[in-house]
């Protein structure tokens, strides 16, 4: 049986392009699911499968009505919340195998609202105007390949040709793979950072050894949505979470900021979470023109020519010690802390020739050692070790404490 792809977009003014596409898959035998989520009308170049009422009514209104409004920003909420519904049932009922669409900023928004309601795994692509910058928006935690388009999506060209056939193309290799999957190994979470990646790849390496498969997350901000959105989905039996950098970002307006909820979804869902200050020590901003004035005379470090590096002060990481305390308090599951005396990361450090690195630091560190005991719950384990966060003893100590967590887990549970 031929595989089925849904093609998803605003028919109503890229019927041309949609045509194109459309075509490129027929010749090739697949299946085709058309939506149309165009407001002001529809097309009569290719068979329609859900039309735009259907998905309007999905979002609780009509077409007339979003015509009537005359209002274009809510239209395209509406769609793109009906867009995300439609898409989701007809996965149910239909079992497609694959999503592509296209659009500029309004098109962009309703095709990845439909696609992020999509399982992990299943290929998906957006052909957009907007796949610089920030997409944060449009990805959300989802995989959702964003194919530039160069020009805008007006009529099929000499270069327009060659984006839509590559996109397309893209997403029939993807469903021509068989993907193999290992199944079996106990799965468990970790973050990382470049300045923890060597005490995270001994912890790996060990977990690996002892039968886990260990999932690594960047602490980038979507690095750690991702992390417990997938701890929310079930498929995590434990967290590592020893890089917790993007808190400071939340609190000092970094790029890498997680959101409120970070720290949070280990605990909801009641699996073991062990914890670290790993890089709280720093904020992440973009290229040094970027960064807010009212931060002029701070310590920075210029981690690349995009990445530029803060270091957090002693009230900020009083402040973090706090919060974490409060996560951890709310938590259902068993939850603890290691942390290295000996700083936070690479450049909280003394280095081998006894030098200080550049954000070293006790006393900050301190501050958050001291707020998050005061404010913790006393049941709760802290355990100090003598070692910079990268040692090899650090490493070794908490990947012993993690897994005794989750032993004593499942011992429980049996």
């Amino acid at each position: 049986m031929s595989k089925k792809i849904v093609v998803i977009g605003a028919f109503d003014t890229k019927a041309i392009e949609y045509k194109f596409v459309i075509d490129l898959f027929i010749k090739r035998g697949f299946q085709v699911i058309t939506i149309n989520t165009g407001v002001m009308g529809a097309t009569d170049l290719f068979q329609i499968d859900i039309d735009a009422q259907e998905v309007a009514r999905a979002a609780g209104t009509d077409l007339s009505t979003l015509r009537e409004a005359n209002d274009r920003g809510k239209a395209i909420a509406v769609m793109s919340n009906g867009a995300s519904e439609i898409t989701k049932g007809l996965h149910t009922k239909e079992q497609f195998d694959g999503i592509i669409g296209m659009g500029g900023t309004a098109g962009t928004n309703m095709v990845t609202a439909a696609m992020r309601s999509l399982p992990f795994g299943m290929p998906k692509i957006c052909i957009s105007t907007v796949a610089s910058g920030d997409v944060g928006p449009y990805l959300g935690t989802s995989d959702i390949i964003l194919a530039p388009s160069l020009t805008d999506i007006a009529g099929i060209n000499t270069i327009s040709k060659i984006f839509l056939t590559n996109a397309a193309a893209a997403l029939a290799g993807m469903l021509d793979v068989k993907l193999e999957i290992e199944k079996g190994k106990p799965i468990v979470a970790a973050s990382m950072f470049g300045n923890t990646t060597p005490c995270i790849d001994r912890c790996r390496d060990m977990l690996s050894s002892k039968g886990f498969e260990v999932l690594i997350f960047h602490a980038t901000g979507a690095g750690g949505k991702t992390m417990e959105k997938l701890v929310n989905d079930g498929v995590i039996e434990g967290v590592l979470d020893l890089t917790t950098t993007e808190w400071a970002d939340t609190l000092c307006g970094g790029v890498f900021d997680a959101g409120n909820e970070r720290l949070e979804a280990p605990g909801k869902m009641g699996i073991p979470h062990l914890i670290a200050p790993g890089c709280i020590d720093m904020c992440n901003f973009g290229s040094p023109e970027t960064i807010n004035s009212k931060y002029n005379n701070r310590l920075f470090y210029q981690w690349n020519p995009n990445v530029t590096l803060m270091r957090t002060t002693v009230d900020e990481n009083r402040e973090l010690g706090k919060i974490f305390a409060q996560k951890a308090n709310a938590a259902k599951g068993k939850i603890a802390f290691v942390i290295p005396t000996k700083g936070y990361s690479m450049l909280d450090s003394i280095n081998e020739k006894d030098e200080p690195q550049l954000f070293w630091d006790p006393q900050a560190d301190q501050a958050f050692l001291d707020a998050l005991k005061s404010n913790l719950s006393p049941e709760i384990d802290i355990e100090e070790i003598d070692a910079n966060i990268n040692d090899p003893i650090f490493a070794e100590k908490a990947v012993e404490k993690f897994l005794e967590m989750i032993y004593t887990k499942r011992t429980n549970e049996k």
